[in-house]
């Protein structure tokens, strides 16, 4: 099934390649030595619990290479007793599909991007703060810390939970066909494709530029017909979509952050006994930080492959970005969505915004 067109991860990782181009599977599996396997193929056996974990990543991402390598772990170390299948790729549905399924218990566990969440839950979209992070070391500090603990605990107020740390989703980059985009002053009235997401919007509304929404499946062909400059997203996704077939440069802007949540439907989580709950918080937690490194190793090992495909980088000054950015009233206006409380934790892992 195909994924919804609104996510901010843009259901763009379902891109089919061309003979030549870089493989979706090689680009994936290069991430992590693990194999992936046991997904809906190992029979249910006298467990006392048997729930379903969903997700919208094909099957040899790092995202379902470590939840199946979790749920193996979990199976182990509960004798049994819970015996949780792994359903990728969309397979139950699109995103905002297993969200409402989620929240009513169809499905009991779901890994869902914060700006997909951000629909039900408003606070777990700051994370997509323009330039809020200049690296990764702010991400964490902000996931794991204090930012983190005030989205879990506005998730907790729904009929949903976060059952673990935070996963990764990447940093978001512009590519362009013809004008490279150095500094602030080069996004000036470039037309540029973003997802139908409000944060990303207003952010090139704010630097000038001319944001323009477009369904994913149509991204290829209005770049390669000119109706858009440019467009931005994770290399992962600018590779396996063989954006670089229609795009000429990438600056390395890192504008955006987004990472997964793994959610459990808080009824069927508290159904568990105390101490399977341990277990799957545990082991949840141990993939999310090998997920993590796997995500990290990926973006960097395709910065090489995509030089070999013609793709030139372009690294920028991220700190000249986010001062422009500064002087618009974009972090004042989205502070003052997002409320003082979220924002204070915010500007705690990223420094002052506004």
């Amino acid at each position: 099934m195909q994924r919804a067109a609104t996510s901010m991860k843009d259901q763009e990782e379902n891109m089919t390649s061309k003979p030549g181009s870089i493989s979706r599977r090689s680009l994936l599996m290069a991430a992590t030595t693990v194999p992936l396997c046991g997904i809906l193929t190992r029979p249910v056996s006298a467990a006392e619990f048997v729930y379903k974990f969903a997700t919208g990543q094909d099957p040899t991402h790092p995202v379902n290479v470590r939840a199946q390598e979790a749920i193996d772990r979990i199976r182990e170390a509960t004798s049994g007793r819970l015996e949780i299948r792994l359903f990728p790729a969309n397979q139950l549905g699109s995103d905002t599909e297993l969200l409402t399924q989620v929240r009513s218990g169809g499905v009991e566990f779901f890994n869902q991007s914060s700006s997909i969440l951000a629909t039900l839950v408003p606070s777990a979209g700051i994370v997509n703060t323009g330039f809020a992070f200049a690296d990764y070391d702010s991400v964490w500090k902000a996931m794991d810390g204090d930012l983190g603990t005030y989205i879990r605990a506005q998730i907790a107020k729904t009929p949903i939970m976060a059952v673990s740390k935070a996963w990764d989703n990447g940093f978001r980059q512009v590519t362009s066909s013809g004008r490279e985009v150095r500094t602030p002053d080069d996004l000036k009235n470039f037309q540029i494709r973003v997802p139908p997401a409000p944060l990303l919007t207003s952010l090139f509304k704010a630097l000038g530029a001319g944001p323009t929404p477009i369904n994913f499946n149509e991204v290829y062909s209005a770049l390669q017909t000119k109706v858009v400059d440019g467009q931005e997203n994770p290399l992962p996704i600018i590779a396996t979509a063989r954006l670089y077939e229609v795009q000429s440069t990438c600056s390395l802007t890192g504008h955006v952050w987004d990472g997964y949540w793994v959610l459990g439907n808080k009824r069927a989580f508290e159904r568990l006994p105390k101490d399977l709950q341990e277990i799957v918080t545990r082991e949840l937690d141990r993939s999310a930080v090998d997920q993590r490194a796997d995500i990290a190793k990926l973006s960097e090992s395709l910065r090489a492959d995509l030089s070999a495909k013609g793709l030139k980088f372009i690294g920028v000054d991220r700190a000249a970005f986010r001062q422009a950015l500064s002087k618009t009233s974009f972090y004042a206006d989205w502070k003052g969505k997002f409320g003082e409380e979220a924002w204070s934790h915010l500007e705690r892992a990223a420094g002052q915004l506004s």
